[in-house]
């Protein structure tokens, strides 16, 4: 384990851990979101996009006819608590160590995905910080992400502005005051631009995880391979020393299904 693993994160906005992951444990991740995917009903089925709706419009009409795993490129957000595969990671010791050295007080699982980023379906995802879909006041958002196979250029790996989390928050995504919009989620900015220049592609192998600070620029470009690029990621959030979880933020705990804790500090 990186004995400066907060320092490098403080550092450089992400950090790679080479082979967390066990042969097995990869296999077993990878055969947990094939079963999802070939389990799903055809009516709960859509094409995830975060270029335009138009574009995933004309997906869905690919989606509908195609192979179950070939077409579905994203499952979510409550994998860590409802499937034991991936609640088994998600709350195991060694994720808890992370959070432990990142100085975390009280963390708590926000949401989970898996993704698929399959050929011909996966899609470009744009550049973003999570503290975008995630805020907190102050921010505490750190994300998880384990490559389930080899990330490439050609198979859409993350790429990642180095040291761009010290920059702040660019825009957030939030809940629209107008009730009576069609809009139900909308961005209080427009859109960053950020030159290509400025990113570095983190080109791993299957097993690695790679941590990353919730004002951290981002993205991934499409899938242009012949390969798929399966992913595993979930979100951490600070719940104590007065930690605000915005309540205009898409996602909301609910008295039924709350923000589940890795653990609390004992002081």
């Amino acid at each position: 384990m990186h004995s400066t693993l907060l320092d490098e994160l403080n550092q450089n906005g992400f950090v790679v851990i080479e082979d967390f992951l066990t042969p097995s444990e990869i296999d077993e991740l990878y055969l947990a979101g094939r079963a999802l995917c070939l389990d799903a009903p055809q009516e709960n089925r859509k094409v995830f996009s975060t270029v335009n709706q138009k574009d995933a419009h004309s997906k869905e009409t690919y989606f509908l006819d195609s192979d179950p795993m070939m077409a579905l490129n994203k499952v979510g957000h409550y994998l860590h608590v409802q499937h034991p595969i991936f609640n088994k990671l998600t709350f195991s010791n060694r994720v808890k160590e992370i959070c432990w050295q990142l100085n975390f007080n009280k963390p708590a699982v926000c949401q989970s995905m898996y993704i698929y980023k399959n050929p011909g379906i996966g899609g470009e995802v744009i550049s973003h910080q999570d503290s975008w879909f995630l805020h907190t006041e102050p921010n505490s958002v750190i994300g998880f992400w384990f490559a389930l196979e080899d990330c490439t250029i050609q198979n859409g790996c993350l790429e990642v502005i180095k040291g761009s989390h010290k920059s702040g928050i660019h825009r957030l995504y939030k809940r629209n005051p107008d009730k009576e919009a069609n809009e139900l989620l909308i961005y209080d900015r427009p859109a960053p631009i950020y030159p290509q220049s400025s990113y570095t592609p983190l080109l791993v192998g299957k097993g690695t995880c790679i941590i990353i600070h919730g004002n951290v620029v981002h993205k991934s470009e499409q899938n242009r391979s012949q390969m798929s690029r399966h992913a595993y990621t979930f979100h951490v959030i600070e719940t104590e020393n007065n930690v605000k979880y915005s309540k205009d933020n898409w996602l909301q705990p609910t008295k039924d299904k709350p923000f589940p804790l890795l653990f609390e500090r004992k002081n």
